[in-house]
């Protein structure tokens, strides 16, 4: 039973007031530190050119999406714009390889197809298991592209096999507060850039 079982009641209001207590309990655990690195990643992939891919399922998808929208574009930068796209967003080719090749390939070969040697990938995953996410970090780290989990739960196989990653820590199937905070990760992150490149830059 994760805390989310526990501390559920029929009273909405009760329920409300708990999640929210519990879900700043998790943005409390979540290392500073790690999110301070992968700000760095993106600046340092910012300077070089490189893209950074973003990939995930579901809720972690959508996530994905948000991730690009707000770091490519909600940065104000196109002189020398963060390079920044989620694979998640092209549905007719994500049917076209699920169909073709299976749902374990529809990341590592968009990979295959646009990735090059120094670009960076993120995974996000509540799991950090999912197959075809473990699949795109392996290929990644096979061409040279380096690999970054932002997970939950216990991190599963890819906090383990990423270069880093910023890790939220939660019981098992608490999808719900883990998706939450990966969403304030994205805003953290996006409002820092933002005002990095008007401080520096204009």
């Amino acid at each position: 039973m994760n805390n989310i079982d526990r501390f559920f009641t029929l009273d909405p209001v009760t329920f409300a007031e708990d999640y929210v207590k519990y879900l700043q309990t998790v943005l409390g655990r979540i290392n500073t530190a790690e999110i301070g690195r992968f700000i760095e990643t993106l600046l340092d992939a910012r300077h070089r050119g490189a893209t950074v891919f973003f990939i995930g399922n579901g809720g972690s998808a959508a996530t994905s999406s948000h991730f690009a929208n707000d770091l490519a574009y909600g940065t104000n930068e196109y002189e020398q714009p963060f390079r920044i796209i989620s694979l998640t967003d092209n549905v007719p080719v994500l049917t076209a390889l699920g169909n073709d090749y299976g749902y374990e390939d529809i990341f590592v070969r968009q990979l295959r197809v646009l990735g090059r040697k120094g670009d960076v990938v993120v995974g996000i995953s509540a799991s950090g298991n999912s197959a075809n996410l473990i699949k795109a970090f392996d290929h990644a780290k096979q061409v040279g592209i380096k690999t970054i989990a932002i997970t939950a739960f216990d991190g599963g196989k890819m906090k383990t096999m990423a270069d880093e990653g910023i890790h939220v820590p939660t019981e098992s199937k608490e999808y719900g507060p883990a998706e939450d905070a990966h969403m304030v990760l994205d805003h953290l992150i996006g409002a820092y850039l933002t005002r990095y490149v008007l401080a520096n830059e204009k």
